[in-house]
């Protein structure tokens, strides 16, 4: 099978090597696409700490495909299924997975795209939450997941204000049904902003979506006393500092929203599913960009530099 591997920073190779063969629990996935992840941007990058080079298909995490083959003890599948899986060798064309981190899609979405890992993230952020009717809630970063966000927020009676330096994201953010689109160009000026938007209030719910340091201070600032401060960024290149005297002060609800075990990253793309099947939730419109497999370096700089129109890449093999 081909797999891509990244050979040091900003290179990589497309390989033919050995095709996977499942042991007991699991089943070879011959996958259709993997969306692109900002989480691999580090690596990507070469950042000090990443090892190189990484395993056939390695970085890929967002995968769906047909199910290929069965280890012993799989019964819960069969060969032809149509499955999302949490996996991470999946800028190939096969993986293995565990049965236990497969979902099935249903026939109503087999001839679309499914990155089921990054769909069911925003649904286990947006769980996370606890969003209220008649709240208020600033969402910082409209990438792929605050666009998903906003919407989410949006359908659940909440009041939203979208926060992005793009005015595409913006743009994108009013149609998942921001109430107001607020630029972010300037600190002072965004929170004063926010305080005539609320009153004097500011936000029951601030949701960081972008994963830097400005983001992280901006959305402490934008919190009411006793509100609820949500990190959906991916602060994964280095350390953060944080202003504990504020959040302290302000007696802050502060929640890392993203989940670490298989079972609930399961049930969120279970969520996610049923979300999309029901229409209350549209993220094709969000998979701006699709790449094949010999193009993920262009796919990964791209998602680094978000171009006019971006929001998210999917890596697809047919």
């Amino acid at each position: 099978m081909r797999a891509a591997v990244v050979t040091g920073p900003r290179t990589f190779q497309v390989r033919n090597v050995e095709l996977p063969k499942p042991g007991p629990g699991e089943v070879r996935i011959r996958l259709q696409g993997c969306g692109v992840c900002a989480s691999n941007l580090p690596t990507w990058e070469g950042m000090p700490w990443t090892q190189y080079p990484t395993p056939p298909g390695g970085l890929g995490h967002e995968g769906w495909g047909l199910v290929d083959a069965l280890g012993d003890e799989v019964t819960s599948f069969q060969p032809g299924d149509r499955v999302a899986a949490i996996s991470h060798q999946a800028y190939a064309e096969f993986d293995v997975v565990k049965a236990a981190a497969m979902v099935k899609l249903p026939p109503a979405i087999s001839h679309l795209p499914f990155p089921g890992e990054a769909l069911g993230c925003a649904m286990n952020i947006f769980r996370r939450c606890n969003i209220s009717p008649g709240e208020t809630v600033a969402i910082i970063g409209i990438g792929f997941l605050g666009a998903i966000l906003t919407r989410l927020v949006h359908k659940a009676g909440a009041n939203v204000l979208a926060i992005s330096r793009r005015s595409w994201s913006l743009r994108m953010a009013a149609q998942m049904g921001a109430d107001e689109a607020i630029p972010m160009n300037d600190h002072a000026t965004i929170v004063e902003q926010v305080r005539v938007l609320t009153d004097g209030r500011l936000c029951n719910c601030v949701i960081e979506a972008v994963g830097k340091q400005w983001p992280l201070d901006l959305a402490a600032e934008l919190v009411q006393e006793r509100g609820r401060l949500i990190i959906a960024g991916y602060h994964q290149d280095g350390p953060r500092q944080v202003n504990m005297q504020l959040w302290n002060w302000k007696g802050l609800d502060v929640i890392n929203a993203h989940e670490r075990e298989l079972s609930k990253y399961t049930e969120g793309i279970q969520d996610a599913i049923r979300a999309v099947t029901s229409n209350l939730l549209d993220p094709y419109p969000l998979f701006t960009h699709q790449f094949s497999l010999e193009r993920l370096g262009r796919a990964l700089d791209t998602t680094r530099d978000r171009p006019e129109g971006f929001m998210k890449a999917l890596i697809t093999y047919d």
